[in-house]
């Protein structure tokens, strides 16, 4: 498996250090005469070589792209240089860190052209257009269908299975303070059970032998059994969470390609997570970065990107890979929470959730 294509399912894991790609250019010059675009994004930022190339040759500008590790970690680094931006674009805040980033001023309206083609579920910040939707994707726990078959046991399709007695010790989920999947899933349950009994799931889910790892890595290359890397590393656990789109992920880059999918997805266990690009607040040249962010959302740009960082687009009419069609359906009823109720939320839930889980 191409792992760094694959890890982009992970939409942001892999505690990886400040790294760029793209043009050699020395980065933005100004907002007048420069020619350079600088995007900042988190490590999984992936767009075909012809893509990005029809619009350099159209536009006229040279992108440079800054890695900088996972989602939290980009974001966090991003405030802090606000004032001083490392490049003009952001890319990769998603709905679980938005208000963050929102509340600490790291963007300035733009609305892209095109904006208007975007699905309305996906809109937020509609009085001042200081992001724009990209988008989404499940986060869900994937399950090993060799494993279930040999054990003539039915896969979990909820919440509520995952804590019973015959998938005791099989589940791997990642850290909800330092993994993207991992709040994501620690969200899900939150919205699912209710501030009163999300952290009674969990007491229930840890006596049910649940294992928790640092990040998407780990868990779905190296402790869950579906995977191909999994397989070899000899991972035992036969449920993972990930996301729906891992389940063609493994079709699609399976050596040999399976003729159908080795994994599948739990979908009673689905959270959306919602991926957003803002122009930054006091970019260098805010003029290239309004042209980006509009090329974010073209029919071209979208639809190169399932096969790229497994995420599905949110532009209306924008077409999925067969793949993604057969294989890795978006969730049709996933546990959703408004960025107001997990601003409000987040930090005391995964305050409490490492008290209970890990301690």
């Amino acid at each position: 498996m191409h792992t760094k294509t694959f890890v982009a399912a992970a939409v942001g894991l892999g505690l990886i250090s400040l790294s760029a790609c793209g043009s050699s250019s020395s980065g933005s010059e100004g907002s007048g005469g420069s020619k350079n675009i600088t995007l900042v994004s988190h490590d999984s930022w992936a767009v075909s070589k012809k893509v990005l190339a029809d619009f350099e040759k159209q536009s006229g500008y040279k992108v440079r792209v800054l890695k900088d590790g996972d989602a939290g970690q980009a974001v966090n680094k991003a405030i802090l240089t606000k004032d001083n931006p490392q490049g003009d674009v952001f890319f990769g805040v998603d709905n679980t860190l938005l208000s963050r980033a929102l509340d600490n001023g790291l963007f300035q309206s733009y609305e892209p052209k095109g904006a208007d083609r975007i699905q309305a579920q996906y809109r937020v910040d509609q009085a001042r257009h200081r992001v724009t939707p990209i988008d989404s994707g499940d986060i869900c726990v994937n399950y090993d269908k060799a494993y279930f078959s040999k054990h003539r046991l039915t896969p979990p399709a909820s919440f509520d299975d995952l804590v019973k007695p015959e998938y005791k010790n099989l589940l791997v989920t990642e850290n909800a303070s330092t993994s993207s999947p991992g709040l994501g899933f620690l969200l899900g349950t939150a919205a699912k059970y209710g501030d009163a009994g999300w952290q009674g799931y969990w007491k229930k889910l840890k006596a049910n032998g649940v294992k928790v790892v640092d990040g998407w890595e780990q868990a779905y290359n190296e402790e869950f059994s579906g995977s191909a890397g999994g397989k070899k590393a000899k991972g035992d656990r036969p449920l993972v969470v990930s996301y729906a789109s891992s389940p063609p992920a493994e079709v699609i880059y399976g050596d040999p390609k399976p003729k159908t999918a080795l994994t599948g997805t739990s979908y009673g266990t689905c959270f959306r997570q919602i991926e957003y690009a803002g122009l930054l607040s006091n970019a260098k040249n805010s003029k290239g970065g309004k042209a980006f962010l509009d090329f974010l959302v073209t029919k071209e740009f979208q639809e190169d990107m399932p096969l790229n960082m497994f995420v599905y687009p949110v532009r209306e009419g924008a077409q999925v890979p067969p793949e993604f069609v057969k294989y890795g359906q978006p969730a049709k009823d996933p546990e959703t929470m408004a960025p107001t109720r997990i601003a409000a939320n987040r930090d005391q839930w995964v305050k409490s959730w490492t008290s209970l889980v890990l301690k």
